[in-house]
């Protein structure tokens, strides 16, 4: 009898020996094609600003037993010309809160200029300050008169008590009193804050629900922590629910620094609003997509992205559980992502379909296991790892030395996956732990660059 292979219900001739990995682009190709690889299948569209692709974790899954597999799903920025870029509207929204005083609002003031040089006359700013009040220091705007401006941040003024709610919402209102006229734009809030909300709504569920909002209005917040005193997982929550960044800033004199990188990074976004998409097979469950909060329609489960930069990707990680299934090449999932693309200022779609042959030969399996996607699993292993440590020293259950082994292990996985910036980041947590210093808010911003899945 011919020796067949069943790819989404349809049987197929196998693939010649030798054959490369087909990858698909244009519009979808009906499944069956002679040449399919499983493991690594690509579909997209020429010359649109991301792409898409899905790795399995293995080429092979065990037939006819349950089985548990993953699948990596990069979304990745195509080559954009360098010179072009997304207009912004952009609010400042700074803290002015009595701990503010001295140095701190000085180097606020020259990181406000600094943003206020490098925005260009198509751009929109609006700058909101917050104290126990909260003042529109100035309205949406183009940048035109940057003297001015800076004339105005210049006369900031400390106050009282924190009202971080009602200054962050009042900076989302500015943001979107301009959004109907300003399609295509890149719209962020930079909160800036070093202290625990000390009026207003102060209630963390409450107000990343109402962060939630406005991302689904199109608006992320990038949230900048300075200093000791301010709350680190209400910060990362905000810029977690809202698709925006997360910074600890040790000093003031790193204000600037930071502020300069938040807008080139800003400069550089291709897409936003980026939705991906798992349209699962009947007898395939998704069982978590590590570092992400997914929502299950039925057979659909979706998760939003950040934005995406020029030249880099972002991925999510899914674990996948698959039902006693006979031998054969299956799609399991489709991803689809859709997106804004704020370059040409339209959206777009991209999709892939995830893919994987089943076998009762044991040994195919241990031999095709994906480096790639193997890679990524530790990534978030020492992700969850960082989030078992901190919460040992939380709780007490883990002394400081036990912390420090734990760190180190964790060093250890990330330095094996190239991520050098988090093991500069976990040396900073481990010489603080060593100190005896407040390790928390470095370690919790080393979890949220993980799990934001961002690679160059």
């Amino acid at each position: 009898m011919e020796d067949r292979t069943q790819i989404a219900g349809q049987f197929v001739p196998p693939a010649p020996a030798g054959a490369q990995p087909t990858v698909l682009t244009g519009a979808p190709t009906p499944m069956g094609v002679p040449g399919m690889d499983p493991g690594r299948t690509v579909i997209g569209m020429a010359a649109r600003t991301l792409e898409v692709e899905c790795l399995s974790g293995n080429q092979y899954v065990l037939a006819g037993e349950l089985a548990r597999e993953h699948a990596l799903v990069v979304v990745k920025a195509t080559g954009q010309q360098p010179g072009r870029r997304a207009p912004l509207n952009i609010c400042l929204c700074i803290d002015r809160s009595g701990s503010m005083e001295g140095e701190p609002l000085e180097y606020v003031k020259r990181a406000c200029d600094y943003v206020v040089d490098l925005l260009e006359p198509n751009d929109i700013l609006s700058i909101v300050t917050f104290e126990e009040q909260v003042d529109v220091l100035m309205p949406a705007r183009r940048v035109v008169n940057k003297a001015l401006v800076k004339e105005h941040i210049h006369r900031l003024q400390v106050g009282n008590t924190t009202n971080l709610y009602d200054g962050m919402m009042a900076a989302c209102m500015q943001i979107a009193s301009v959004m109907p006229q300003t399609a295509g734009y890149v719209n962020r809030v930079l909160l800036l804050t070093d202290g625990e909300p000390t009026a207003g709504l102060r209630d963390y569920n409450s107000i990343v629900q109402q962060v939630a909002e406005q991302k689904q209005r199109g608006i992320s917040i990038t949230a900048l922590g300075f200093g000791s005193e301010y709350n680190e997982e209400l910060m990362a929550g905000i810029a977690r629910r809202s698709g925006g960044n997360y910074y600890y800033i040790q000093r003031p004199d790193l204000l600037p620094e930071v502020f300069r990188r938040e807008l080139q990074a800003l400069m550089t976004i291709v897409a936003k609003n980026v939705r991906v998409r798992f349209l699962l097979s009947k007898w395939v469950q998704l069982r978590q997509i590590y570092g992400m909060q997914p929502s299950f329609q039925g057979r659909a489960v979706e998760v939003t992205l950040p934005d995406i930069e020029r030249g880099t990707s972002r991925t999510a990680l899914a674990e996948l559980e698959f039902d006693r299934h006979p031998a054969g090449i299956y799609r399991v999932a489709r991803v689809e992502v859709a997106y804004d693309d704020v370059v040409n200022n339209r959206p777009e779609h991209a999709a892939a379909d995830c893919v994987f042959e089943f076998t009762v030969d044991r040994s195919r399996i241990a031999a095709h296991v994906n480096p790639i996607v193997r890679n990524e699993l530790e990534i978030a292993m020492a992700s969850q790892n960082l989030q078992r440590t901190m919460m040992g020293m939380r709780t007490q259950q883990m002394t400081a030395m036990g912390a420090l082994a734990e760190l180190q292990k964790t060093r250890t996985i990330l330095l094996n996956a190239g991520q050098l910036q988090q093991v500069q980041e976990v040396d900073a947590a481990m010489q603080a732990l060593q100190q005896g210093a407040d390790v928390e808010k470095t370690i919790i911003g080393t979890i949220y660059n993980l799990d934001q899945g961002r690679r160059q």
